[in-house]
């Protein structure tokens, strides 16, 4: 009897064993599988839009600039897109780790947001003031950017690319001209803009051109051949290529264009209608919310922030109500203390200055990746508004913030403090940087963007000026809430442009009414909204979603509570979903229990 339990109980080892492998096996071939997956996604992800692998510091394609319009490339991206998501299916999530759930969480939503766009038309307006892929490729053609000008060949791909930009120049033109038959067209306001664009590099002497520029920085180290053969090159590109293609194209602009340009300032006017705005509701704040709910909560959070500033005005000791304390500040000589852009520069350095001693006490994790200022290039100067522009994923090329100074007497400092949080750091700086560097994030979530991730976690660190040693000066915080205004005025009117029939104007006078930016800037903020609809919106969403999950976990946790922790836990995941970040938290607080 004992012999035969013995003997059995053997075979039950061995089958057990055997059941065990087998599992282990499983979940390898599952996890192996899975990253693959994602490996690939990446990889094909690059081959499809090489600038996107440029501006992470992939150089294999920086030859290559497909025609983003063509059917052929939209199909190639519906079928990317689609392979994708099927290929989830096949994954088994129960035998991924957490990191793997969040990145298959977020792969599903890359392709899923992806796909839906495709529904609409949108590319019949291919070509903006702020917003569309020539000024992209601007910003690389002057060779301080992405785009590297070190070797002979980086310069001999850099002529390739422009080929493939000019045929997509070609078929922008196209589009627009389907688009007029179909009446999605931009409002007149906007394409008043885009003109001078256009003629800026349409003209001059071709040695003085944009395009020209990486000519000016040619290394040393290359052959006297060499140099020769590559400065008639760029001339005759200049010269008989990229300035007949932006005459073209402004010439059209003026003169086909501009007649056929709408009146109307919203996107429910066009074809696109209700659906398209609903679409980009889900794709910049990644919520399910209504632009009623939207439009209400921008018009609480205005009432709010007016109390706030009501209370600086009185601490200043101005005496007129606060739309003249807008004026006031608007116009304070005092505010406006440069003569040189140089020391504008300098101004944000000696911020940066101010905030290290209390950057340690509140991130634990940061980034590597080094960092500078800089003027925005003048091309796009009087048009744009303050950007980042991030590194390259090995940290060789520096994440840059930029910063229009178009009038450097009339550059007012007033909301600079708070600007730099924003823009720079601990903003945009941190939040993409560390992402990039992530030894845990598979490479495809190191260059995702959600805005509502993104510029919400941007505008937060905006509320930590005081935490960080700043905003001592009672006007640098009227200027943060000014800045917190300004995000909460986007949600209003936003919503009334493409919703309620608001017109440019209106949206004009709202803004004026509520804050304190100059009418010039409140301007182009209004046709940057035209623009791209739905852009606006994701900044005070994913703020006050981040500010609502640090005062959930600092409630929860008590003297549990770790403020670096809490920033290492919504930094550490990337760009991701709102409704992630919000489970992850979650999350943490009952394993920090």
């Amino acid at each position: 009897m004992k012999t035969l339990i013995t003997s059995c109980f053997v075979v039950f080892l061995l089958i057990s064993c055997k059941e065990t492998k087998s599992k282990e096996v499983v979940v390898e071939d599952s996890a192996a599988k899975f990253n693959e997956l994602l490996v690939n996604y990446n990889e094909e992800g690059f081959q499809l839009n090489p600038i996107k692998a440029t501006n992470a510091g992939d150089s294999r394609f920086n030859d290559q600039f497909p025609d983003f319009l063509s059917d052929d490339y939209k199909a190639k991206k519906k079928a990317y897109y689609t392979k994708y998501k099927n290929a989830l299916v096949q994954i088994d999530q129960s035998e991924l780790t957490a990191t793997e759930k969040m990145s298959m969480a977020v792969l599903k939503w890359d392709c899923d947001i992806n796909l839906e766009a495709m529904v609409f038309d949108k590319d019949l307006m291919p070509i903006d003031q702020m917003w569309s892929k020539n000024l992209d490729f601007n910003q690389l053609a002057g060779g301080t950017n992405a785009q590297p000008f070190k070797t002979v060949k980086d310069y001999k791909d850099w002529l390739a690319r422009i080929d493939g930009y000019l045929v997509w120049l070609t078929s922008a033109k196209e589009k627009m001209q389907t688009g007029i038959g179909k009446g999605v067209v931009l409002p007149k306001s906007l394409i008043v803009k885009v003109i001078p664009q256009f003629e800026t590099l349409a003209t001059g002497k071709a040695e003085d051109h944009l395009y020209y520029s990486p000519i000016n920085q040619i290394p040393e180290t290359f052959a006297e051949e060499e140099k020769q053969e590559l400065t008639a090159a760029y001339k005759n590109m200049v010269a008989n290529k990229v300035m007949p293609a932006h005459k073209d194209i402004a010439n059209f602009l003026k003169n086909d264009y501009l007649p056929k340009g709408r009146t109307s300032s919203g996107i429910n006017a066009t074809p696109l209608g209700d659906a398209y705005y609903n679409h980009q509701i889900k794709l910049y704040t990644t919520t399910s919310m209504t632009a009623d709910e939207i439009h209400n909560l921008g018009l609480k959070e205005v009432a709010r922030i007016l109390g706030e500033m009501e209370a600086v005005k009185k601490e200043v000791g101005f005496k007129g109500d606060l739309k003249a304390f807008f004026d006031h500040v608007r116009t304070n000589k005092k505010l406006m203390p440069f003569t040189e852009r140089s020391q504008v520069i300098a101004f944000y350095d000696s911020i940066h200055n101010v905030m290290k001693p209390q950057i340690d006490k509140l991130f634990g994790k940061q980034p590597k990746t080094p960092f500078e200022v800089r003027r925005t290039e003048p091309f796009r100067e009087k048009s744009a508004a303050a950007n980042y522009s991030q590194g390259s994923l090995d940290g060789t090329r520096p994440g840059i913030f930029y910063t229009p100074i178009p009038y450097v007497t009339e550059y007012n400092i007033f909301d600079k403090e708070d600007l730099f949080l924003h823009e720079a750091i601990p903003g945009h700086h941190f939040q993409i940087s560390l992402a990039q560097e992530s030894k845990e994030l598979p490479e495809f979530r190191k260059t995702l963007w959600y805005s509502a991730y993104g510029e919400g976690w941007a505008l937060y660190t905006e509320s930590m000026g005081k935490e960080l040693g700043l905003y001592k000066d009672p006007y640098q915080y009227f200027g943060m809430l000014s800045a917190e205004m300004h995000r909460a005025i986007r949600l209003v009117v936003d919503t009334g442009l493409h919703t309620k029939g608001w017109t440019r104007e209106e949206a004009i006078q709202y803004s004026l009414d509520n804050e304190a930016e100059a009418e010039d800037t409140i301007v182009r903020e209004i046709e940057r909204y035209m623009a791209n609809p739905g852009q606006a919106l994701s900044y005070k969403i994913g703020q006050l979603k981040i500010r609502e999950l640090r005062s959930r976990a600092k409630t929860a946790l008590g003297n549990k509570f770790d403020i670096k922790e809490f920033h290492n836990q919504v930094l550490e995941t990337g760009c991701i979903p709102l409704q992630l970040l919000e489970n992850k938290i979650d999350d943490w607080i009952a394993v920090s229990k």
